[in-house]
């Protein structure tokens, strides 16, 4: 799946580990990822939030796409920063699936954002 993801690759989002209802996940804000604050653009943490959430709700086998997500964001991330995100599975209950996700910087370990995420197994793949 993350192969086929242009997106996620062209920002050098990284999956460092993707396993059962888990993955994490990395990403550097570069100079096109900040807004006109000087800080981290929100879309591109959801981004690396949504992706990280996609590994981990896609590890079961099945095609599981987001039924909807939500994000708080906490603190500022700036030009330079390491993001690493990490999605932990909190339910499973019929083809849905709940996923929580926390950004953090990597070095001080701030946390920059929480991003909660619904899954849906897809009765057909997408095409």
């Amino acid at each position: 799946m993350l192969d086929a993801d242009k997106a996620s690759g062209a920002l050098g989002i990284e999956v460092a580990e993707a396993g059962e209802g888990r993955a994490r996940a990395r990403m550097t804000i570069g100079e096109t990822m900040v807004n006109g604050h000087g800080i981290a653009h929100g879309g591109y943490v959801f981004l690396l939030a949504d992706t990280t959430f996609a590994c981990a709700c896609n590890s079961h086998g099945p095609v599981t796409v987001a039924a909807g997500a939500e994000i708080s964001f906490v603190a500022p991330a700036r030009l330079g920063d390491v993001l690493v995100a990490y999605a932990e599975e909190r339910t499973r209950f019929g083809r849905n699936g709940i996923y929580d996700v926390t950004v953090r910087r990597e070095g001080d370990d701030a946390v920059i954002a929480e991003f909660r995420g619904r899954s849906r197994v897809a009765e057909r793949p997408p095409t």
